[in-house]
């Protein structure tokens, strides 16, 4: 590779409309600025947190030089998906700056001082806003993207494959004509970046076989600094390096798919920039994807401020990394090629240093103030109320502790007040009331700065689509739930041209319980795709897709699987729009089937698991198809990602078809009563709807008349007290579902009990019956013996009137 020479350099005063290959002395000039101001950010925010300003430090120095030669690859609407080494390129691109670098690295709430998380982050995680106030996408075609980043490594990868994959469907579907907001015909690049030791990572190799597959536009970096935090490549990836591992996937003269690879050192400024814009060239052109793999990268300084490189890294590495540190070498390239004497770059690093010290200052003083002015609040209110107490000394010490604090937290001025609180407990006089109204003030405000937007609050939210009755008529047919999943489907890709339907043996076959049989024929296998046996990249690719506009409904065959994809959907989707303060949204309804069918791995229900993990997400139980189309047409709505779990042994069964099948709404958090009744209340979901109906005719035999209903969501839950207010009336309740025990039942055991305080209305205690602590035998047999069933609940609910009248009920 023959690099930049000086004769490429283009004088300043020539046209400025050259191609990006071209290289003025100002822009070389302004890219070491941006890399040297990048490494005093890093060097003094390692200070911030030794001395401790602020909890955590992890830095992109070492990377400065690469990451300048993608910001000139760049362009106005591509995404970047990357991890927390990144700040160089946010910096070159605009997307951030020194000042906000610093309000994160301080947890700065102000989501104006820190528009990448607003305090609720770790250093370096960026993110853009890509909403509006709102909660509408902004013109993202026309500006710089970043998704939001993710600590766990590897787990920008997933969302990689629909960041890219996006640009493919805006290219080749006519029906997206239209949405120029979010794309110029297909032209943007998917930018990722990851380390080379999570390169050893599964999520990295599926991620990368998928893009290989579906041919994207995605360029993809690799940080190679020789170490996943002390480990040495050796230790990480076959042959130590992955360039060699990445070969079979090189595109071939004969036009096979695949990859164009790339191999650049992390120092050399001019091949990184000529690497950089000629790759990116061919993939925004060709529509196929690259890796550059940047080799001979330096990590200064280890890899956080939890610990230092000297422990691990020899002798020779040491020199190595300070010989070629990519800083050094550029400067020495810019005093060869002439471009800028030594003294001038010293100027330049002067003026720098004292760029970056300055927004240090700024970011720290913006970032006090407010909790400085608490502070003061909070101090001269315990006083004032010390000057009306018998224990003034106390109050005095506490008050005094407090302004003598060096940087103190909010939480210091909670702590002192209830302190306070505590100590005058019993007393009476206004200063004390004052300070009880002002703290409960700072726990409102302080839920929340730190809680809010975990779920949309926009006027296209999920919680706030109008519900529309299911109608039925003399006229309205009677056919197998499948088939109602299958019209309705249908008329959803009519009405959304932006809907997209992606899984496992989604498209040519239509599922396998045909839910969208003979779509794919019908509207393209765009917009109907089959998949790879992929759960992971599955989701991620919808969450990719859904952030840049296009409303993905992704299918994991059976809700066993759906463990496969559970981190990414943890770490990354549920968290999204909570983790950027509303910035940021991804509404990806994620389809799967499970409950009841036969065998340990086709059988399963871990619903607690799943809802305990997937708080920012909404978990639709229904209990037949015509619920979860129900369900489906609310979701298309609103703008919150769900799973949608589907009851497996449902598809053929009959139901109505609904006469407005394409617009009613089932509400989420709104159970329904399926069976009124006086002596106890059963509260249950999904594939257990039938289950306990059926219990509730045996039992009714027995003179005992229950109440059945349906929770239809498990997140959110019973948001209008249904369930509470009918166990005020039958004083009894039994939870019952298909987990293990203490699972899903124990959650809707203290959503009810506790929540709604039916405690109160209790006349025997409440009970669970859920299925057995091991996985469903196989078989018929072992199915019965595994999980509830009629006779378990009868058995169950019997008991417990049993107990309270036993002479009316004798046992059984």
């Amino acid at each position: 590779m023959r690099g930049i020479n000086r004769s490429d350099i283009v004088s300043v005063d020539q046209s400025e409309q050259r191609a990006t290959s071209q290289f003025t002395r100002e822009s070389i000039i302004r890219d070491y600025r941006i890399a040297y101001q990048s490494r005093q950010a890093s060097t003094l925010g390692r200070k911030e947190v030794l001395t401790g300003k602020a909890k955590f430090g992890i830095f992109g120095d070492g990377k400065e030089i690469a990451q300048l030669a993608m910001a000139r690859a760049f362009r106005k609407g591509d995404f970047r998906s990357g991890y927390y080494r990144d700040q160089t390129f946010m910096f070159a691109t605009g997307m951030s700056n020194v000042e906000e670098f610093f309000a994160q690295l301080y947890a700065d709430s102000d989501v104006e001082r820190d528009p990448n998380s607003a305090g609720r982050s770790m250093n370096a995680h960026f993110g853009s806003r890509t909403l509006n106030p709102d909660g509408t996408f902004r013109n993202l075609a026309d500006s710089f993207n970043t998704a939001s980043d993710v600590s766990p490594t590897g787990s920008q990868m997933p969302r990689l494959v629909g960041l890219a994959y996006a640009s493919k469907l805006y290219r080749k579907l006519e029906s997206l004509n239209g949405l120029t907001q979010f794309s110029h015909n297909g032209d943007e690049i998917a930018f990722g970046t990851i380390g080379n030791a999570s390169c050893a990572e599964g999520m990295f190799w599926e991620a990368v076989n998928a893009v290989g597959v579906l041919q994207s536009p995605m360029l993809l970096s690799i940080w190679d600094d020789g170490y996943g935090i002390s480990v040495p490549n050796e230790f990480q990836m076959c042959k130590g390096n992955i360039s060699d591992v990445l070969s079979g996937f090189q595109r071939g003269s004969d036009e096979r798919l695949g990859y164009d690879i790339y191999t650049v050192k992390g120092w050399d400024y001019p091949a990184l920039c000529e690497t950089y814009v000629n790759a990116a060239s061919i993939v925004r052109a060709e529509h196929v994807p690259a890796i550059i793999h940047v080799v001979d990268v330096t990590q200064p300084s280890g890899h956080s401020t939890s610990g230092s490189h000297e422990r691990y890294k020899s002798v020779e590495r040491m020199r190595f990394e300070e010989e070629f540190d990519g800083l050094r070498k550029m400067r020495d390239w810019i005093v060869e090629q002439s471009i800028a004497t030594e003294a001038q770059l010293s100027g330049l690093e002067e003026e720098e240093r004292v760029v970056v010290r300055d927004a240090q200052r700024k970011a720290w003083n913006a970032y006090r103030a407010p909790i400085d002015a608490e502070v003061g609040r909070a101090v001269s209110m315990i006083r004032a109320v010390s000057e009306q107490s018998e224990r003034r000394g106390q109050l005095e010490a506490i008050a005094t502790d407090l302004s003598c604090q060096q940087a103190p937290f909010r939480r210091d001025s909670v702590r002192a007040a209830v302190s306070a609180l505590v100590m005058t407990r019993g007393e009476d006089n206004s200063a004390r009331k004052a300070l009880t109204q002002w703290r409960e003030a700072q726990e409102e405000e302080n839920t929340t700065r730190y809680g809010s937007e975990l779920y949309s609050s926009s006027d296209r939210a999920a919680l706030k689509v109008s519900a529309v009755e299911a109608q039925f008529s003399s006229s309205s047919p009677s056919m197998n739930g499948s088939e109602v999943l299958n019209a309705f489907f249908d008329s959803a890709m009519k009405r959304y041209p932006n809907l997209i339907a992606l899984g496992e043996d989604v498209g040519k076959l239509g599922d396998v319980n045909q839910g969208f049989a003979g779509l794919q024929e019908k509207y393209g296998e765009l917009r109907v795709s089959d998949t790879g046996i992929r759960e992971c990249t599955i989701v991620g690719q919808a969450i990719g897709m859904a952030m840049r506009g296009l409303r993905p409904i992704c299918e994991i065959q059976y809700l066993d699987y759906i463990l496969y994809a559970l981190q990414i959907m943890s770490d990354d989707l549920a968290t999204l729009r909570w983790r950027t303060r509303g910035g940021q949204k991804s509404p990806v309804i994620i389809r799967t089937r499970g409950h009841r069918l036969e065998g340990i791995w086709h059988a399963g229900s871990p619903m607690a698991g799943i809802i305990n993990l997937v708080r920012g997400m909404y978990v639709c139980v229904p209990r037949n198809m015509t619920q979860a189309a129900g369900f489906y047409n609310t979701l298309l709505h609103g703008d919150d990602p769900a799973i949608v779990v589907e009851v497996l042994n449902g598809y053929r069964s009959k139901e109505k078809r609904p006469d407005n099948l394409g617009e009613f709404t089932v509400p989420l958090g709104v159970p329904e009563v399926l069976r009124q009744g006086n002596d106890l209340t059963i509260v249950t979901y999904g594939a257990c709807c039938r289950i306990a109906l059926d219990a509730a005719e045996l039992l009714a035999q027995t003179g005992i008349n229950v109440e059945v209903i349906d929770v239809q969501t498990l997140l959110p839950f019973d948001v209008k007290g249904v369930i509470g207010e009918s166990i005020r009336k039958t004083s009894r309740v039994l939870f019952l579902d298909e987990d293990v025990p203490g699972g899903a039942s124990a959650f809707m055991m203290q959503q009810v009990v506790e929540g709604q305080k039916a405690y109160e209305w209790l006349d025997s205690e409440p009970r669970t019956l859920s299925a057995k602590a091991h996985r469903t035998a196989y078989g018929s047999d072992g199915d019965y013996w595994s999980k509830p069933n009629r006779e378990t609940v009868f058995d169950a609910v019997y008991g417990i009137i049993h107990e309270s009248d036993p002479g009316r009920f004798p046992a059984v």
